[in-house]
């Protein structure tokens, strides 16, 4: 066999989930209300959920007294109950490594307490343990879309500077009792994802700031400043935890060759890139600078937030799901700056399918910042269908075998690719739709956009093909069917 049909033998076969997506129990031992929990399931919407991208107060105490619609992510596949079993079926898989996020609501019901909630703390224990005893190595997310909603309602989420301390609290508090079972550490979910998932991510009503916009730039800038002072922390506590920073891969092309369209393209790639340069380098770079004072954005940047940022990221991850494409005329939008790659099929979702893209970024991300890199999302949002008892989902096996062949060539192309998280090992609540019914696991959950079901497990055809990947470690990619 050639050496380069293999994977290396230390690669992190991982897979992924959030906790507000999988956890529930969304009022158990003393968990407090998170943004996550406001999302509703909307049947008749196109979108099937209330669009989280912006919100106002009004809205947020609507939705928290409403008891007459489905928030999908409240109970979600009840996970909190389930981890035992769940976690034993991933590694009979032959997952190496499982990525999950502490639910920093659970964990600090306010988000501004001094001390951490003990039950909360007890059952993350149990679970971290059960991560390790089954022989993966734990991954964990610190903010994952689940803020605590007092600090939205209260402090105006991330563009008040006081939630640097509160979530550096937070963090201490998990680095300190976790440091020997977990060595990664991503502090913030997809951190350039200010745009699809606004409110979810910053926690900012539309209605509390004069300028949303300026205030979601503040905001993340306040992100990074607390990334960076969790990286110190971390280093300072033990020098063996590595701390990354993690993107949302919004790649687009070029829509065509002329020069003007490759430049909007560029500039507007180069604004997805800017927190990373920030969080990989330490500082900000000058086609941000110049993109905010363009627009007459100021981003109050302290001595202490710039020497913070002097702790620079472990490693950079990313998640990875499609591609567009841009140009001269909509490339500096606001709203929306890319638009579909009519050359590539797309999933019932509108996502195109894009493995070459993969291999892309890999090289440009390890070109551009010279980290380590892992892919911490990948995967396709399907309907899938019991036949017989069976699910034959063969067209996520088609997808996450072109994809991890795109893998493996990037790392023969000298990438340093340390792991791969597919998104997700197990059948959980859309982030974006809210939907049980638009399926990425390769282990299927009995449960309905409505929470009806069984909530049984049966393992997809998808789940004994990845068993086979892992254990022959990348060889079968390279089989023919």
């Amino acid at each position: 066999m050639n050496k380069s049909d293999v994977f290396p033998q230390d690669f992190l076969w991982g897979g992924a989930i959030a906790a507000n997506q999988a956890e529930g129990a969304w009022q158990e031992d003393g968990k407090g209300w998170s943004v996550a929990d406001i999302n509703r399931f909307c049947p008749d919407s196109p979108l099937r959920a209330l669009s989280n991208k912006e919100m106002d107060t009004a809205t947020i105490r609507e939705l928290m007294a409403d008891t007459e619609s489905i928030f999908p992510k409240r109970n979600a596949i009840d996970f909190y109950h389930h981890y035992l079993k769940d976690l034993q079926l991933m590694a009979d898989m032959g997952l190496k490594t499982f990525r999950t996020s502490i639910s920093w609501a659970r964990v600090f019901p306010r988000g501004d307490e001094t001390e951490p909630n003990p039950a909360a703390l007890a059952w993350y224990d149990r679970l971290i343990s059960a991560i390790c005893d089954c022989g993966m190595q734990p991954m964990i997310t610190l903010s994952h879309y689940e803020m605590p909603l007092t600090l939205a309602l209260e402090y105006n989420g991330w563009s008040d500077r006081r939630v640097i301390d509160f979530f550096v609290r937070f963090a201490s508090v998990c680095l300190q009792r976790y440091q020997h079972q977990v060595k990664y550490w991503i502090p913030v979910n997809q951190i350039n994802l200010i745009r699809y998932e606004s409110f979810n991510h910053l926690g900012i009503p539309e209605d509390t700031v004069t300028d949303l916009r300026q205030a979601k730039y503040q905001a993340v800038h306040h992100e990074m400043v607390a990334s960076a002072k969790i990286k110190q922390f971390a280093t300072a506590l033990n020098p063996a935890l590595q701390v990354g920073m993690m993107l949302y891969c919004d790649y687009a092309y070029p829509a065509t060759t002329d020069p003007q369209d490759v430049l909007a393209t560029l500039q507007r790639n180069q604004m997805e890139y800017y927190f990373a340069d920030v969080l990989l380098r330490g500082k900000y770079p000058g086609y941000a600078l110049r993109y905010f004072s363009d627009r007459n954005i100021a981003i109050e940047i302290t001595a202490e937030d710039q020497q913070a940022l002097s702790h620079t990221a472990d490693f950079m991850s990313f998640s990875y799901y499609y591609t567009t494409i841009s140009d001269r005329h909509i490339g500096a939008s606001e709203t929306k700056n890319c638009r579909a790659n009519p050359l590539l099929p797309e999933n019932p979702w509108g996502w195109a399918v894009d493995p070459t893209g993969l291999r892309t970024v890999l090289n440009e991300y390890w070109g551009r910042w010279q980290k380590p890199v892992m892919i911490t999302e990948n995967g396709i949002g399907c309907f899938d269908t019991i036949e017989q008892g069976q699910i034959k989902d063969d067209y996520r096996i088609a997808f996450l075998k072109a994809h991890l062949l795109a893998v493996q060539q990037a790392i023969n192309d000298g990438v340093p690719v340390l792991g791969y998280y597919l998104w997700s090992p197990i059948d959980i609540v859309s982030c974006s739709s809210s939907q049980m019914e638009k399926r990425y696991g390769l282990i299927y959950v009995d449960l309905d956009d409505y929470g009806n079901g069984s909530g049984q497990r049966i393992c997809k055809q998808s789940y004994f093909w990845y068993q086979q990947v892992i254990a022959s470690h990348g060889a079968t990619l390279n089989e023919s069917p």
